[in-house]
């Protein structure tokens, strides 16, 4: 698939579930924007638990959502943002699920970022039947580059 291909897929997805930002991706055209996209970006928005606990992806900017172990909001997080990342690159937010990036995209694509995407499933997807992730979607369950801490 051509990054125009991707791109069109995502912005579809965003107008079809009328998401407040530019496109919703799948963890493995994420992996291939940041591949094939000069300038794009990876945003993990998980908590830092998360990274040294669960795991990483190499070469992403990591930025707490929410602060671990409160769970509120980052009130630094779009200056954190705007010192990280150009307003003009592709930019893809990813968290454990797609929720608290759903929320950082928006955010972002509300500070200017017009290129903000969400990678849908996250890095460990959608609880299985029995309540665990890592079996249903996500970035490890595709196989998608990732280190343990």
């Amino acid at each position: 698939m051509t990054i125009s291909q991707m791109l069109d897929a995502a912005r579809a997805r965003a107008i079809e579930n009328n998401l407040p930002y530019i496109g919703a991706l799948l963890p493995g055209e994420a992996y291939a924007l940041l591949q094939q996209a000069p300038g794009s970006r990876l945003v993990d928005v998980r908590t830092r638990a998360e990274w040294d606990y669960v795991g990483r992806i190499p070469g992403a900017v990591q930025i707490e959502w929410q602060r671990y172990p409160s769970g509120q909001l980052n009130p630094d997080f779009l200056s954190d943002l705007q010192a990280q990342v150009d307003p003009e690159s592709l930019v893809m937010f990813l968290c454990r699920s797609g929720a608290r990036s759903h929320a950082a995209a928006a955010a972002a694509a509300a500070a200017g970022y017009t290129q903000a995407f969400n990678v849908l499933e996250g890095f460990e997807g959608d609880k299985d039947q029995n309540q665990h992730r890592n079996s249903v979607g996500g970035w490890r369950v595709a196989a998608l580059p990732w280190i343990q801490s």
